[in-house]
């Protein structure tokens, strides 16, 4: 593939979404809580929001809902928070690996079926959602969005007309699913978290006085003031009711050598302020730079990180190798992944908008830039030059990754194979390609140093993935 560096290409890993639940016994209106945490949460998905809530001690089954594109101070306004009374809810912000970015497919789902109400909210991607939806379809389900959320909120209902309780039928459901999920469900009388065998995504437990909160992230619970209790575990299915919490680990591996969680929570996705899984996102960071710094080093006056994943690994290359470490950007904080892009004829480019480098922390300097990943390459060539623009004498680039070879089907918008810069190119010729002096990427055994010995998910850098790939495209719109 012949790659134009000069094209502006959306050149950036997203994430799938980010999951935030509240139940408060003491029947105060959670939506307040919900909205904050979800903002918290606002960098897993900046493409719609969502919040259901109900009162437990209301008409069963009724469901105040508000959801629209865009981010969440945009969609929310105290006015809106305000007529959302209950004191269990569900919340959700979205970026789109899977189904169209469009007001349909925002999130929560808000089901109406024969045994009551469910509302959903899913972080991930299912690997079989063609297949489960065209069986569905052919019984006579009509789908109301193109994403693979509906399928298992479908899945969950129909279990639901056979058990006895919800949670059973969302036991039901993960037999059929397969793929990467976090659920958290709304039920009128419970709140339910439920997170796949494999445990792609991560999900944690919170309490703040007598309410409980499940999270994608430990920060979400802290923005709010909650404590954390603990982390679902791969497989387990737990359910908060006014009796307190229970757990159903019948989905868990035996073997926990099978788990693989999405390395790139630790290298990018997650806050660094957030704990995943008893591991520290900054740690991680930190050892990824250090390791960076031992394995490839090399001569420099600055180290700089290009915001904000890249800062930490930044500082641990600096602390390993005794160079400065500095600040080389400055971020436009106002301007996230929705906002307009220039048009192929203007002369902005989307990622100057972004970062300003600042000139008199490079000029005649020999500079070392971490950064967490290099996609397609276009958003590093034009960093690089930034940098050179702004007088650095050198631009060494290190990569808090291993190169990207393969594509993702687990709910990251890792592309097909031929759009990857490093499909078929030696580091050299990436280096070329982006114009800097030096290139070197994350040695993929350090990758387990990350993730302090946590099974992890690697598939994107070596092709070994959990789960069978599947035959047909997942990552777009669903092929009729």
């Amino acid at each position: 593939m012949n790659f134009d560096l000069n094209f502006h290409a959306e050149d950036e890993l997203h994430e799938e979404c980010g999951v935030f639940g509240m139940y408060d016994f003491d029947g105060k209106d959670v939506a307040p809580a919900i909205y904050y945490g979800l903002f918290a949460l606002q960098h897993r998905g900046q493409e719609s929001c969502g919040i259901a809530v109900s009162d437990t001690e209301g008409p069963k089954g009724k469901v105040s809902a508000y959801k629209g594109m865009g981010l969440c101070n945009e969609v929310f306004t105290p006015k809106i928070l305000e007529e959302l009374h209950g004191n269990i809810g569900v919340g959700h912000v979205r970026y789109s690996t899977a189904g169209s970015s469009t007001r349909e497919n925002a999130q929560p789902l808000v089901l109406n079926y024969v045994k009551g109400t469910l509302a959903l909210a899913h972080n991930g991607n299912l690997v079989n959602a063609p297949a489960l939806r065209r069986e569905l379809e052919y019984s006579g389900a009509i789908f109301q969005t193109t994403i693979d959320s509906e399928v298992i909120a479908y899945h969950i209902a129909r279990e639901r007309v056979k058990t006895s309780t919800v949670e059973e039928a969302v036991a039901n459901a993960m037999k059929k699913i397969v793929g990467a999920y976090c659920l958290v469900i709304m039920s009128p009388r419970k709140m339910i978290g439920a997170r796949d065998p494999f445990g792609f995504k991560p999900l944690c437990i919170g309490k703040r006085d007598n309410a409980y909160i499940l999270a994608s992230e430990t920060c979400a619970l802290e923005t709010i003031g909650a404590e954390f209790v603990r982390d679902v575990e791969p497989g387990e299915i737990v359910t908060i009711t006014k009796d307190g919490i229970v757990s159903d680990r019948s989905m868990c591996f035996a073997d926990r050598s099978k788990e693989a969680r999405c390395v790139f929570e630790y290298i990018y996705f997650a806050r660094p302020d957030s704990v995943f899984d008893g591991v520290s996102v900054y740690h991680s960071r930190l050892t990824a730079g250090r390791s960076l710094a031992k394995d490839s080093p090399v001569e420099a006056d600055l180290v700089v990180g290009v915001p904000e994943s890249g800062n930490a690994a930044a500082l641990g290359y600096a602390m390993e190798s005794g160079i400065p470490y500095g600040t080389a950007f400055v971020k436009n904080t106002y301007v996230g992944r929705t906002f307009i892009k220039p048009k192929q004829s203007s002369r902005e480019s989307a990622v100057k908008i972004k970062l300003n480098v600042l000139k008199e922390a490079v000029a005649g300097k020999r500079v070392i830039m971490i950064d967490d990943s290099i996609v397609r390459g276009t958003t590093s060539a034009l960093i690089v030059n930034m940098l050179r623009e702004a007088g650095a004498k050198e631009v060494h680039v290190r990569i808090s990754a291993p190169p990207f070879l393969h594509p993702c089907y687990f709910g990251t918008d890792v592309p097909a194979e031929d759009q990857l810069i490093a499909h078929n190119r030696t580091v050299e010729e990436i280096c070329q390609l982006i114009g800097a002096d030096s290139l070197a990427f994350l040695k993929l055994e350090r990758l387990h140093e990350m993730a302090e010995g946590l099974p992890i998910c690697t598939a994107c850098f070596n092709g070994r993935y959990p789960i069978e790939p599947p035959k047909e495209d997942i990552r777009g719109d669903y092929v009729r």
